[in-house]
């Protein structure tokens, strides 16, 4: 990794809310972990990042670091628009959810018997005519990532979507299935998923600058992502919503979304229990790149495995899960620790962040089992 020839360093900007403190490596309380987090960014020349801690099912802390736009001098602030990534699909599995606890659907109803006709008749999916395993695709499939698809479909030499495994079967992080699920949604029940996300999720929790899709109020205070190399990569303003991953939103804002599906607000106990159940073990050794035949005996130690829109493990404290969002110049995570009700929210518009995410995450929850190996491939 190169180092950035400039690294901005601004003081934070910071909202502490009432509750408990931040804790530091050894677990002892710390009212903010600023000091260490500026250290960290400065040695992995990380131009911004946000920070959000959930204590006992509350917002505790709020804070942003560094800037939006070095080139143009701009401080990244709590209230900053940034990339929420694939963040966006455990949003969209919440949604899920709830069209299952309203009879819309149910996890396991097959696409075949959403969509008024059949999927490889619709033109983005003609590539899976004369293969009737798109019929064992249900919603609990593709929340779980157990497709067989690819990530996404540019991946294979001739770029075409194809089946590399019966649905169900094997975990293996898949964009493409979110695509189907949302057209499923949107086809089969007459919905848009844009404006659902809107409605049960980002207005639920007062999330006032989130959208699945581009405003123009966000250009005040954006931030633009940063690449391994430090390049600037102009954020792109979505024009449509994807439940994959077109969420723009703050750091303010996860903190509150997060907060409330760690509460398991707007569902019933039943259906916030099954999205964290451990539903589908993950023998992967490594996330990316998907669909590999390689395993890691440390998976089983900590159960890891396939929730819905999100992955769970065991840590010492307990259950626990999190999911992670990137690109070329975004890098997001989220690990929240079921038991003592903690999490910590991380949102980055420099890819380089995902280096001292785990440093990051151990001064706000103390030593975990989270399994970094898993997610970027580093301990």
């Amino acid at each position: 990794m190169r180092a950035h020839r400039r690294t901005w360093l601004a003081l934070p900007l910071v909202l502490s809310l009432a509750g408990g403190g931040v804790s530091g490596a050894t677990g002892a309380p710390r009212s903010d972990p600023g000091p260490d987090v500026r250290r960290l960014m400065e040695r992995g020349h990380v131009n911004g990042l946000a920070l959000a801690v959930i204590d006992k099912g509350q917002v505790s802390h709020v804070a942003a670091y560094g800037r939006r736009n070095v080139e143009r001098d701009l401080p990244l602030t709590t209230d900053t628009i940034m990339y929420g990534a694939s963040l966006t699909k455990t949003a969209f599995a919440y949604v899920v959810l709830q069209l299952v606890e309203e009879g819309r659907l149910t996890l396991d109803t097959s696409i075949a018997d959403l969509l008024p006709k059949p999927l490889p008749e619709y033109k983005r999916f003609t590539d899976l005519a004369g293969d009737e395993r798109w019929r064992g695709l249900t919603p609990r499939v593709v929340l779980t990532h157990t497709t067989g698809f690819p990530n996404y479909r540019w991946i294979e030499d001739d770029k075409k979507l194809r089946f590399h495994s019966q649905p169900g079967t094997r975990y293996g992080y898949s964009g493409e299935g979110f695509y189907i699920l949302q057209l499923a949604l949107e086809e089969g029940l007459g919905l848009e998923v844009g404006k659902e996300m809107q409605t049960r999720v980002f207005d639920r929790f007062g999330m006032s600058r989130t959208s699945m899709t581009w405003r123009p109020d966000f250009a005040e205070n954006l931030a633009d992502g940063y690449t391994l190399e430090g390049t600037l990569r102009p954020h792109d303003e979505r024009s449509r919503a994807t439940a994959a991953g077109s969420m723009d939103t703050t750091i303010a804002d996860q903190a509150k979304m997060w907060a409330g599906l760690l509460r398991g607000d707007g569902l019933s106990a039943a259906s916030r229990a099954e999205m964290t159940r451990p539903q589908v073990p993950i023998t992967s050794a490594h996330q990316f790149p998907t669909l590999r035949d390689w395993t890691d005996k440390r998976n089983a130690g900590i159960r890891l495995a396939a929730g819905l829109g999100l992955v769970t493990f065991e840590d010492k404290t307990g259950p626990a899960f999190f999911k992670g969002g990137h690109d070329d110049g975004t890098g997001n995570m989220v690990v929240c620790l079921e038991t003592p009700q903690r999490c910590v929210v991380l949102l980055s518009n420099d890819v380089r962040a995902e280096r001292i995410f785990p440093e990051v995450a151990k001064l706000v929850l103390g030593k975990t089992k989270m399994p970094w190996y898993w997610e970027y491939g580093f301990e």
